[in-house]
């Protein structure tokens, strides 16, 4: 009797379960891959499976649906960096700043900007992202509470539309823009949305 726990503490931390990690990671990045350059809609289970060099069942019972893969392996941490101590008038700044480095490092945020655009599953998905990530940011720093929703979609107007613009459309004028420029015009205008007074 007294083994029995030891076995069973062992098979979860056994070759079977590393088997199973190993697997969910290769369909979450066969995934990632998939969705970014093909879309939800042409993204299919059977080639991601293939790409993940899974069996498609496999990838069913992990993920339950395309739907249940997409939100598992778009789960973005925007890494927003805690504002609470930079001085009030440069928080627009430095929110447009930290967007143009998540755009331009992490592949899987375009690619659920891409799908968002086409999709509802990819919609909803994106509205939790910036709900439960940029809505914290405009509650610190709006001056009055009951703005902040309107006030947090205001400033998503710009970071997505910049980030549509620029790295899914890539409207020439757009990409050209150095990191700068785009700093130079867009955080004062995120800075207003957060800050300023009710027109």
């Amino acid at each position: 009797m007294t083994g029995t726990p030891s076995r069973s503490t062992d098979s979860a931390h056994g070759p079977a379960a590393r088997r199973s990690d190993a697997s969910r990671s290769a369909i979450l990045a066969a995934a990632r891959e998939r969705f970014a350059t093909d879309g939800y809609e042409r993204a299919t289970i059977r080639a991601i499976a293939k790409d993940a060099h899974i069996d498609p069942s496999m990838v069913m019972r992990y993920f339950g649906s395309k739907d249940g893969l997409f939100a598992a392996a778009v789960a973005l941490d925007l890494r927003i960096p805690d504002l609470s101590q930079a001085p009030r008038a440069e928080v627009g700044r430095a929110l447009v700043e930290h967007f143009l480095n998540i755009w331009e490092e992490n592949e899987e945020l375009t690619a659920v900007l891409r799908v968002g655009v086409t999709n509802q599953a990819g919609a909803e998905r994106l509205q939790g992202i910036f709900r439960e990530q940029v809505v914290p940011v405009a509650q610190r720093v709006c001056p009055d509470p009951e703005q902040v929703p309107a006030r947090a979609a205001l400033c998503a107007t710009q970071l997505l539309g910049l980030a549509l613009t620029r790295y899914v459309l890539r409207l020439p004028p757009a990409v050209a823009l150095a990191r700068e420029e785009i700093v130079a015009w867009l955080g004062p205008t995120v800075q207003r949305y957060l800050t300023a007074p009710s027109p």
